[in-house]
């Protein structure tokens, strides 16, 4: 009985902590997002009419150490039909983020880098490569209910390099996109 009553005051002041928080310490973010990659640069010549636009989900975490100043984890999923083959395109990013977290409106910027993983179907057969990808970018979140923010808008320039390599017995050169944009919208769940 005596260890469990050490145990409850243990978690009860825990938890104290917690209960002076004033700012939320994690944001869940999904939502739609859209992605146009710019035109594929293959060593260092660009290839016309290369660029696409892609539709997909956007899907975060971030925690933050103080009200302004937190860290991420940026999902991503984006696909197409491009000449009969399905395309996929995943990004999987994280790092610093900054927040103005006062009032109803929340602006904030991140840098993201990561992995990317472009893969493709056709005929019962599918491919994939992976590669190295970075974004910057912010958007800004409104307050509509202590735990739950809208936001209308997150912009973010990506940029993507894939080294070469073989995917099914064929030679693929590296190439790499800097003139990419994703636009993404949804809902944020602040705890």
């Amino acid at each position: 009985m005596k260890k469990l009553l050490i145990l409850l005051v243990f978690v009860s002041l825990l938890s104290v902590p917690l209960m002076a928080q004033d700012y939320p310490k994690v944001e869940v973010f999904g939502g739609y997002q859209y992605l146009h990659t710019g035109s594929i640069t293959i060593d260092g010549t660009t290839i016309p009419n290369s660029s696409e636009d892609w539709n997909g989900w956007n899907a975060a975490a971030s925690y933050y150490f103080n009200k302004y100043l937190g860290v991420t984890g940026d999902f991503s999923g984006n696909y197409k039909t491009i000449s009969g083959v399905s395309s996929h395109v995943y990004t999987y990013t994280g790092g610093p983020v900054v927040a103005y977290r006062e009032g109803k409106l929340n602006p904030y910027v991140h840098a993201l880098f990561g992995g990317i993983r472009l893969s493709g179907s056709a005929l019962g057969s599918s491919a994939s490569i992976d590669g190295f990808t970075m974004a910057f970018g912010g958007g800004v979140d409104y307050q509509v209910h202590k735990h739950v923010s809208l936001r209308p808008i997150q912009a973010d320039w990506i940029y993507y390099h894939f080294g070469s390599q073989t995917v099914a017995s064929v030679a693929i050169p590296s190439f790499s996109q800097s003139n990419n944009v994703r636009i993404s919208t949804g809902i944020v769940f602040r705890f």
